[in-house]
Order: C-alpha cells, then structure tokens, then sequence
C-alpha cells in the first residue's frame, strides 16, 4: 500500500487513492500527532497462534462484582459466583467440554486504580487457562465509568464528549458509562497504559476491544478536537484548489462538524461525505495504533473489536464510522452481535449471518459471535444452537464462536456438546481454509456509504437469491477490484457510485473474459454521487440511461423513472458477456430510511432471472451446482496446504425438513487434478462415509445420501 498521492493543482483525490495508505501512512498532519508517526502493521507480525487454533470461546467479562455493583439488577451469590470461576476444578471442565479460549474480565472503564484487584484475578486465571493448555483473551471496554475515573485522573474529564446540544453522550440508559473522543491524545495514552497490564501483567494471548460499534457514533465526533482534527483532515487531503472544487472553500478553518438530527434516505451533502469518510478513518487510525503498540510488547497477541452490526443491513459507515475493509486491516478477528441469527426459516425467509461471516474471511479475519444463546443471549432449543453452530463450521474461519460464559457453558445441551466435540476432532478440516467462489458482489463506499435505501435493498436481495441458490461468491470491496482473475462474474448491484479508474478496471475485466451482471442506477454517479448524464459503463450494458424528470424545486437535481418495465438486456462483448438488469424487484419491499433488517430479505419476485443472468454471465460453468431444497446453502472452500476442497452444506429449515435426502453436488476440479476420495463427515452421524465419484463432462459429482442439520464433504485429489 503506498503514501496518499500529493495532488496538482486543481486537482480532486479520490476515495480509492485515499484509502491506499490506510495500513501505512503516518498520521495526517495536526490528527493526534502529539503521538508522531503510527508504524505500519506488518502480515508477519499477526499472531501465528489464531491461524491454526480452533477457536471455541468462553467469557465472563460482565461479571466483576464492582460492574454489577454500580450496574443494578444484583444478586446476593454473586461474588461468590465470581470467585467460584477461578478454580482449577472450573478451567478443568472447560477443557474437557472442548473450550479453547477463555476471555476474561480485566478493564471496565473503572481506572487503573479501582479494577487493579480483577487484574490480578486474571493474571491468576490466565496462569491456569495456559496450564491446561486454554489460550487466554482479556476484556477491554471503550467508555469510562466517570464516577471512579475522575477520582484517579480529573483531567480525563477533557476526553469526555457532549452532543451539539450540550447533553452528554453515555452507554445507553447506563448513565454512567460517559463516552470519550477515542483520538485524544491523553486518552490513547491511558489506553497503553492498561494494555501494557494486560500483555505484560497478565500475558494474555488475545484483546478484546469492546464498543466499536458506538466509540465513532456522530455524536462523538462533536468534540473540540474532534472539530479541529476534522479541519487538518482536510487540509491534509486537497490542496486549496481541489478544496475549492470540493466544499466551495480554499481553507477549512471555519468547517464545524455536522449536526444531523433527521433521517437521511442519501448523503449528498459534499461535507456530510467527508465527514463520513473521516470517521471512518479515525476509528481506523485508533486500531492501527493500538494494535501497533501491543505487537510492539508481543506480536503474538491478537487484536479483536467489536463493530456488532456485521452486514445486516445497516449503513454502518455513516451511522457508526465503521468501514469494514479500513477497520479490518488491524484486527484478526471481530465480533458481530446481530440478534437472534440464524432463524431456522421464519416463515419463508432464510435469515443467516452468511454474509458477515463472508465479509471476514475476505478480510483475513473471522467472526466471534454468540453461538448458542448463553452468555448475553436467550434460551435456545438444541434445533437452534446446532444450527447457529453448524453455520459458523460452514462459513466462520476456523472459529465456532463464544458457547457461553465460564459457568453457564457448563448447561450446554448434549447435542451441542456434540457439536463442539466433532468440530475438535476434526479441526483438521477447517483450518487454513480459503473461498473457492468464483462469483463476486461488490458493496462500494461511495454507494453503501451515501444511500441508505435501493442500493442496500437491492443488494441484499441479490445475495439473498445467491445464497437460495447454492451459488457460491465472494463479497468484495474496492480495494479487490484490483484483481478480479479468480471470479468468472462479478455482480454490481446498484453500485451507483464507481470513480474512473474503477470503471477501466471493471472494463479490462470484461474484456479478458469475465462475465458483468448490473442492476439498476449502476455507474450512473462517480465516486462522490455526483450524477451523470449517461451509465459509465453504458458502452458495456448497450442501453438507454434512465429518463429525468424536474421534481419542481429550483436548483435541484434531477428525479429518476424507473425502468422497470423493460427487460434483462445481454451482450456478448469481444471477451466477456454483460447483462444488465433494470431492478431488483422486492417481494416486500423497504420502507425510505430505513435499514435492509432481515425481516425484508424475502426473495425478490424476480429471482430466477437473477440466477439465469449469473449463470449466463459465467457462460454456464460455475464453480459448483447443488440441487438441493432452497433452505440447504453451501460453502465452497480450499485448503492451502493439502489442497483438498471442501463443500459445506446446511439445512437451515431441519425444523420442518429435519432430513433432505440425495443431495445432487457437482464442482469443476482444479486443472490436471484426478479425485482420490470424496469423504462425508457430520456431527449428524457418526463415523465417515466414502462417496462414489461421479466424472461427466469434466466434472465431478457425488450424492449426499441424507442431510439433517450439517455435513461436509472433503474432495482428496491425487
């Protein structure tokens, strides 16, 4: 990744040039930078451990007496409760159920001063997790509990931040638990202060950042240095002229930060979209440093946050500052906290956290999530947990997620103890695992960033209808448009807002053979929203730009008509075919300004023509074909080091099918690859089935014989 280009005059940067330095750049210029210059992280100094270690999670980092205390709702065992998680008898039983990493309780926002006692609790635990051979993470939270805070540093009251009426901004209805300018200098000091306990203290394995979600919130960013560092933003990123051209000003020392307080359906307003942007970035620049400063006392030890929402279907980045490609480059794992998921079919919507766990894996991250209902969850029937566990074996990175807290784990249902047995005893199946997709769905900044409605509608439902039918695919952002080979089709739907180098990339891609389905307003703005005349990539779909009408107020821009009555429209190019559809039609459709929730993910009305586009755009031969029942998805992935492929399968509708029978799977096998063995595993049944191989017309096929929650197939080549 190289340095923000300096610009000529006149000239404007683009989002996509602006982001290239986000791993290695220094500061920008007046943003924190009593801290001088944040070292890049390198891929070699990750924690190696994360990458081989199957991960199944405990925690109690909600249960230190002094929390409880100030929090209510208490209960007169407690304390004993707490003691009694600390025993050798407790991390005992953890590793006989198949527990392998424990997050502890270590920092609440209480001070250095009033949490040292549940610092020593945890260097004490962590000692016996590491005897029996459990890896060991700690907690750390994102607000201060200002009570106790101030009465150990009173100039922390600087960090604190009002909203632009003057109220303070605080966890929820947990008054006490104020919210900070994460990028104050003062605070980020603090902040190593108590990662220094925990790495050297405590030697802990794994930090668990807490409140990702709300620590870039806007109202966060109406602090007064908040503002200045807005300013210095701007100056660093445009020259006078391009400022110019940009905001209408040469010189941003008067720019405030928004103060929004209605709903938006698009973020047009050119401040608006930087202010978007800079928040993005400084949350960011926090991990990167924080990281940063923990592999400088240990490389070993791995970085986790916790941005909550995951993809489902929120505008994370102008809601909570969260750009996950920005925020991901400093982490190895994050936390996705999206509520009762999966569902096992409501009614006749599939709802998963496919997507989130999709997202990760591109990244080079996985996902921890609550996985069976008992830490912060409700009580799940074992259809459920099996099935929240089996999507995390199928799609999450070697990861089953958090089981449940230190006690409660103990409570775990036999068919889940199962569950984490099987995912143990054959962890070799699901380590170093690599997408095997070749069918992209591009989710651009500058559309999902800055339009909260048809573009999350109709991308959702684009995946949605992927997802129903087994086709396999990658979700990518903008910096994967730079190598597009391994992808037969790549899906734009909706993405309105593409820069011109994106739109020549998007061309040579099609050019060399790749197959091109859009949708919609796709191309019609650049990176900015700012509207065109024509498609940019008219010269591709071959068809008319919506008509305009005036919407009657002066100085506005024009109103689109949908299109709708017309028809897919295919092309075969000099190398590659291109089909362009006018909408993806909703079977209920999303109200304006509000977010893509799964309650709306039914499939569209026209999801076949969907499919049909995907798989004429691919020239019919994608990576893999399942006929299966719509509620049974798949995974295809590969293993870097036996080179086996392996396809997941999950019925998420065992409620009312607990058995599919004869599942039909066919997959195009590597260049010069004969099969050795296709091999069955399930938590559903015990022992290994070997599958007949089936070779027609270049590929190779097998039947599942039945399928009840979970399954996979390991495909051994000679």
């Amino acid at each position: 990744m190289g340095q923000t280009r300096k610009l000529k005059t006149s000239e404007k940067v683009s989002r996509r040039d602006f982001m290239a330095s986000v791993a290695a750049s220094p500061l920008l210029p007046g943003v924190g930078a009593s801290q001088g210059n944040i070292p890049a992280i390198n891929s070699n100094r990750r924690a190696a451990w994360i990458e081989d270690w199957p991960l199944v999670i405990v925690g109690n980092w909600d249960d230190a007496p002094l929390f409880i205390c100030r929090r209510g709702n208490i209960w007169t065992w407690q304390d004993e409760e707490y003691r009694s998680q600390q025993t050798e008898d407790t991390v005992k039983k953890l590793k006989e159920l198949g527990v392998t990493l424990a997050v502890l309780c270590f920092y609440k926002g209480f001070g250095l001063v009033a949490e040292r006692p549940y610092f020593n609790d945890a260097r004490k635990m962590a000692a016996l997790c590491h005897r029996f051979g459990i890896k060991v993470g700690v907690y750390v939270g994102s607000t201060i509990s200002y009570e106790a805070f101030l009465l150990e540093n009173p100039k922390a009251e600087d960090w604190i931040v009002s909203d632009y009426q003057g109220r303070p901004v605080t966890y929820s209805r947990q008054q006490w638990r104020k919210r900070v300018y994460f990028m104050h200098p003062g605070y980020r000091e603090y902040m190593k202060r108590v990662l220094r306990v925990a790495v050297e203290e405590v030697q802990t394995d794994l930090i668990h950042f807490d409140n990702t979600s709300n620590q870039a919130e806007p109202a966060i960013f109406q602090h007064p240095l908040a503002a200045k560092d807005f300013r210095a933003f701007l100056a660093s990123k445009y020259t006078p002229d391009a400022l110019e051209k940009r905001l209408g000003i040469r010189d941003p020392r008067y720019v405030l930060p928004p103060c929004p307080d209605w709903e938006l359906a698009t973020i047009d307003d050119p401040l608006f979209q930087e202010w978007t942007d800079f928040r993005c970035e400084m949350l960011s620049r926090y991990y990167q440093e924080m990281a940063a400063f923990i592999h400088s006392l240990n490389p070993q030890v791995a970085v986790v946050n916790n941005p909550a929402r995951g993809l489902s279907g929120s505008n994370t980045y102008w809601q909570e500052g969260v750009d996950y490609p920005r925020l991901l480059a400093h982490t190895q794992a994050v936390w996705a906290e999206e509520g009762k998921l999966p569902h096992p079919m409501a009614g006749d919507i599939l709802v998963s956290k496919i997507r989130t766990y999709q997202m990760a894996a591109n990244l080079n991250n996985r996902i921890f999530t609550s996985s069976t209902g008992l830490y912060g969850g409700r009580p799940q029937s074992e259809t459920q947990v099996k099935l929240d566990l089996a999507e995390a074996m199928a799609y999450n990175r070697q990861c089953l997620g958090m089981v449940g807290g230190i006690q409660t784990v103990q409570r775990l249902t036999e068919g889940a103890k199962k569950y984490i047995q099987f995912f143990g005893r054959n962890a070799r199946l699901f380590r170093r695992t690599e997408s095997a997709a070749d069918v992209a769905v591009f989710h651009s900044f500058g559309t999902l960033a800055f339009n909260n409605d048809r573009p999350y509608q109709s991308t959702w439902l684009f995946e949605q209808t992927l997802i129903q039918a087994k086709i396999p695919f990658d979700i990518i952002f903008d910096q994967h448009l730079k190598d597009l080979s391994q992808y037969r089709v790549l899906i734009l739907a909706d993405v309105e807002c593409l820069s011109e180098e994106q739109l020549n990339v998007i061309r040579a891609y099609v050019k060399k053979g790749g197959g091109l389905v859009a949708t919609e307003w796709t191309s019609l703005y650049t990176e900015w929203r700012a509207l065109k005349s024509n498609f940019g990539l008219g010269d591709l779909f071959q068809v008319e730009p919506p008509a305009f009408i005036d919407n009657g107020i002066t100085v506005s821009l024009p109103v689109h008509q949908s299109k709708s009555d017309t028809g897919p429209v295919r092309n075969q190019t000099d190398g590659g075919r291109v089909v362009y559809l006018p909408e993806v039609k909703p079977s209920v459709a999303k109200p304006a300004m509000t977010p893509m929730a799964n309650h709306y993910w039914a499939l569209p009305l026209n999801a076949p023509e969907l499919v049909d586009a995907v798989r004429w755009a691919g020239g019919g031969e994608l990576a893999l074909e399942v006929k299966a029942p719509p509620a049974v998805t798949t995974n295809l992935v590969s293993q870097r080091s036996s080179g086996a492929v392996l396809v997941h399968l999950v019925n998420y509708d065992v409620e009312r099918t607990p058995k599919v029978e004869n599942i039909e799977v066919w997959l195009r096998p590597p260049v010069h690859k004969k099969v050795m063995q296709v091999s069955l595993f399930s938590p559903d049944d015990d022992g290994v089935q070997t599958l007949p191989p089936i070779t027609r017309d270049g590929k190779l096929g097998f039947v599942v014989p039945s399928l009840n929650t979970y399954s996979v197939v390991e495909i051994q080549w000679e």
